[in-house]
């Protein structure tokens, strides 16, 4: 994974079956994804890809490649507070921890693809690090639900942000998936552009890794972050 800006991809891609990131559950078979496609979603004309979703083709496949950037270092966990589908309420900045935040869509296919394998790092780094789920789809609870009632994300959380408070936060509208991870005071670390495999053993080492240097320890002199 390079650090630098991120590419000049299309735009988003909606999906109309989770049947191919469904059945991809396992990291080995995530991997066979890892060639040809975009990283990322870009967050407008939402309402347009919903309205009109394609069917992908099955030749196509999503690039894990996500780009780490440390722009951004320092920067406090934005004052939003999410919703779930029971209409729980939480303001960001309470959150306890280091958190590795994901904002997603149920339209964005890098962000679906990425999905199970949140779930797998999260219940991986469960005591460690917080993983935040949060949607940016505009119909909220409509599409969110149905998506985590059919799908087996047990250890993912249903946040949303249908307003797009956190979105705007972030830029004005990033593209997705975006992934940003925050130490114990809520100030960001790095953050990830596009689709990454989350289910790698590199993944794993590089949010210990960074929590670990920001919590004192002494940093890896050959950091696997390249």
């Amino acid at each position: 994974m390079a650090e630098g800006p991120p590419a000049n991809l299309p735009p988003h891609i909606a999906l109309e079956d989770f049947s191919v990131a469904k059945s991809c559950l396992s990291r080995f078979a995530f991997a066979a994804l890892g060639v040809g496609m975009l990283a990322a979603c870009d967050t407008g004309a939402e309402e347009e890809a919903q309205e009109t979703v394609a069917a992908a083709d099955e030749s196509e496949a999503i690039d894990l490649t996500g780009t780490l950037l440390r722009d951004f270092a320092g920067e406090r966990i934005p004052a939003v507070t999410v919703i779930d589908p029971d209409g729980a309420r939480l303001d960001l900045r309470d959150v306890d921890g280091p958190v590795l935040m994901n904002l997603w869509a149920t339209w964005c296919r890098p962000c679906v693809v990425e999905m199970p394998l949140l779930d797998e790092l999260a219940a991986d780094l469960e005591g460690e690090v917080r993983v935040l789920t949060v949607s940016a789809d505009l119909k909220g609870a409509e599409v969110v639900q149905p998506f985590f009632d059919r799908y087996e994300l047990p250890n993912l959380p249903r946040w949303m942000d249908s307003g797009n408070d956190l979105a705007n936060a972030f830029d004005g509208g990033p593209l997705l998936p975006l992934t940003v991870l925050y130490d114990a005071e809520g100030r960001e670390v790095w953050r990830i552009t596009g689709a990454y495999d989350w289910a790698s053993a590199s993944a794993r080492e590089e949010v210990r890794e960074a929590l670990s240097v920001e919590a004192g320890d002494a940093p890896d002199t050959n950091p696997s972050v390249s």
